[in-house]
């Protein structure tokens, strides 16, 4: 991703906005699965998985692939590059509200001791 161009995080939060594709994004962490086995770990139908997984690869959280011994399967894997925007606005935002954080203390200090 270039450095002129934001990172289209607003995609990455709705997508993360439903609590089964964020526990699927922390099952994925620990490495590829199988979409029977993701809906399996969550308690989904494969119906309701296949939906979430299409939502989380539109957004490109996930990638696809398929063994080489059954193209029928489907494993999905964590988009590292797509992680890595969101964790580059996380941490923008969180030094914002640190430099905010600071100067308010330095106006309260200014303001005690005058």
């Amino acid at each position: 991703m270039s450095a002129r161009r934001k990172p289209d995080v607003d995609a990455l939060f709705a997508a993360l906005a439903d609590p089964a594709r964020r526990r699927a994004v922390e099952i994925l962490g620990k490495g590829p699965r199988r979409a029977g086995e993701l809906a399996g770990l969550l308690g989904l139908p494969a119906p309701a998985m296949s939906r979430h997984l299409k939502e989380m690869k539109a957004v490109g959280l996930v990638v696809e692939s398929h063994p080489e011994v059954d193209a029928r399967v489907r494993v999905y894997a964590l988009n590292a590059a797509r992680l890595a925007d969101l964790k580059t606005w996380l941490s923008r935002a969180e030094q914002g509200w640190s430099d905010q954080l600071a100067a308010f203390a330095t106006h309260v200090a200014r303001r005690t001791s005058g």
